[in-house]
């Protein structure tokens, strides 16, 4: 028996082999996770996650050097990427938290210079990972896709959010470097994009949550990748809370700047742990195709 699947361009496809889906999970309204069964009832485990990311089982053994340096896999790539965003966020926030070390190193008047050039590598990476998601399970007869189009597919969306709200950072933190604005113009210029960027963050961080946990709640302490969405989702929590003390008001509370950059540098560094700890997933990486795709429930 052959099973029959839908791509996310709504055009019936069949699998390499006679699978027959028996069990599927997720989050309402999507799938993240089906069970397959093969000829002479083996069965097979698909995860969204896994096949957005091209990710094979998990290694017995894993390699120090291979977390370190591992160009050949985009997921690589991705992580450092987003390291290096992360970091310059880090920085400038504790520049900003600590005025003496700013002016001691020289930096205290590229401080949102340093906020806009971490911005670009977010941007970056989540574009890569953007192209990555659209790009999964194409055969190779089809033609690339820059951003594609698979708004029933939880990873898809979840990249798709969050590119968005990256360039709502990248305008954010462009325009927090323009002197003299006055409070209005601050939360027009500077606070909107940061808001709905942080927003877009989060409801990306929570899509990418279900997707690897297949329900609103999990606890899955043994899998990296529960920690990586786990702690992303904290950052992202983290920029919200910023966003929100960031408002400029005619009277703004003299603390809220400082609660404002506090949230920001511990979203930093929740990106920053997040980042490193997609060098070790990595290794998992495969180029063998998965023709399957993540539909609604």
């Amino acid at each position: 028996m052959t099973s029959i699947q839908i791509n996310d361009g709504g055009d019936a496809i069949s699998p390499a082999d006679d699978r027959v889906c028996v069990a599927a999970a997720g989050a309402w309204p999507f799938v993240s996770r089906r069970v397959y069964k093969l000829a002479g009832e083996v069965e097979s485990i698909w995860t969204s996650r896994q096949h957005r990311k091209s990710l094979g089982p998990r290694r017995a053994a894993s390699s120090l050097a291979t977390w370190v340096f591992n160009p050949q896999s985009l997921n690589w790539w991705i992580g450092c990427i987003f390291a290096i965003g992360s970091s310059l966020f880090a920085a400038g926030s504790l520049l900003t938290l600590l005025p003496e070390l700013a002016k001691a190193s020289g930096l205290e008047a590229n401080i949102n210079a340093i906020f806009f050039a971490g911005s670009i590598p977010f941007t970056t990476a989540a574009w890569l990972q953007l192209f990555q998601a659209a790009n999964a399970g194409r055969s190779p007869n089809q033609s690339r896709k820059l951003f594609g189009w698979r708004p029933h597919d939880v990873g898809w969306l979840s990249c798709a959010l969050q590119f968005a709200g990256t360039i709502l950072f990248n305008f954010n933190t462009f325009d927090g470097m323009i002197p003299g604005l006055n409070w209005f113009q601050s939360d027009l210029a500077v606070w909107t994009p940061n808001i709905l960027g942080s927003l877009l963050f989060f409801a990306s961080g929570y899509l990418a949550w279900i997707e690897t946990c297949h329900a609103h709640w999990s606890f899955q302490p043994r899998e990296i990748a529960w920690w990586i969405v786990a702690i992303n989702l904290l950052g992202c929590i983290s920029f919200l809370l910023s966003a929100f003390w960031g408002i400029s008001l005619p009277t703004t509370p003299e603390d809220w700047p400082t609660i404002s950059v506090a949230f920001t540098l511990a979203g930093a560094i929740c990106f920053l742990i997040g980042a490193l700890l997609m060098l070790p997933e990595a290794e998992q990486s495969t180029s063998e195709p998965d023709t399957a795709d993540a539909t609604t429930a």
